[in-house]
């Protein structure tokens, strides 16, 4: 009776793994915040479903050098039939990368695991959709330039330079070929359209000191930006290229008060 429960069970087994991964383009969202697209190129998205891996692995010493997978535990991830870059996987969960060279417009994405395909799903593409990462509390991921993080207990303050971390914005120059890992700074292609607002109001041109990808971190950008003279505490902070935006509520911890002085430091 056990013999015969367990060739049952091994049956069941097998059944359930040849069931294709379940999910739709409704289960896409941009990784840092888990908003619904539009997507960008070089930007880190998330598929939920189910049946999407058969077990969790991540990157790991031994599974990338310079470039990213383009596999995961028997998994992949196919952008206009080309496997894209992957950060994740798990039996609910895939984070890949967009390729940086894909272009805009209506594309076609389906997952793989072990061979067996899902559902083609067709999401928009668009030159930047930037999105911020943040903390569970509603604060955006910022640090100072020695990086410790920016939170409550350790604000900025006004005259700060400062490193706002962000996904989706765009192609850069150079631009990554699909899956490499940046090593250099490359700052975006579409620099004159970046607009940082504070409270409401655009920052000067001139504070944005760097905005492009973070060395070693792909998927990843960054702003280098001078604070304004003068901030409410906790204003609003948002980033926008041309009509594209990030989602508005979000803060940036920052303690109120006049300009301060900081020490002539580079990041």
């Amino acid at each position: 009776m056990l013999r015969t429960w367990l060739v049952l069970a091994l049956l069941l087994a097998n059944a359930a793994w040849g069931q294709a991964p379940v999910y739709s383009a409704d289960q896409m969202v941009n990784a840092p915040n888990y908003a619904p697209g539009p997507f960008a190129p070089n930007s880190v998205a998330t598929i939920f479903g189910s049946g999407l891996a058969r077990s969790s692995q991540g990157l790991t010493a031994g599974v990338y050098n310079t470039t990213l997978p383009v596999e995961l535990n028997s998994t992949r991830v196919y952008v206009m039939d080309s496997p894209a870059p992957l950060l994740y996987v798990s039996d609910g969960q895939v984070n890949f990368l967009v390729p940086g060279n894909q272009l805009d417009g209506d594309v076609k994405i389906r997952v793989v695991r072990e061979g067996i395909t899902g559902p083609e799903i067709t999401v928009t593409l668009v030159d930047a959709a930037p999105a911020l990462f943040q903390t569970a509390t509603g604060y955006a991921i910022a640090a100072h330039l020695d990086n410790s993080l920016i939170a409550p207990g350790s604000p900025a303050q006004a005259g700060e330079i400062i490193v706002v971390y962000a996904c989706g914005l765009g192609r850069t120059q150079p631009n990554p070929a699909p899956g490499e890992i940046p090593q250099n700074a490359a700052a975006i292609q579409r620099l004159s359209d970046l607009k940082v607002y504070l409270g409401g109001t655009a920052s000067d041109p001139a504070s944005i000191l760097y905005a492009g990808l973070t060395p070693g971190s792909p998927g990843l950008y960054q702003i280098n930006l001078v604070l304004p003279d003068s901030l409410d505490t906790d204003p609003e902070i948002r980033v926008a290229i041309a009509d594209q935006s990030s989602p508005a509520g979000l803060k940036l911890a920052v303690q109120a008060g006049g300009a301060q002085l900081f020490p002539d430091r580079t990041r």
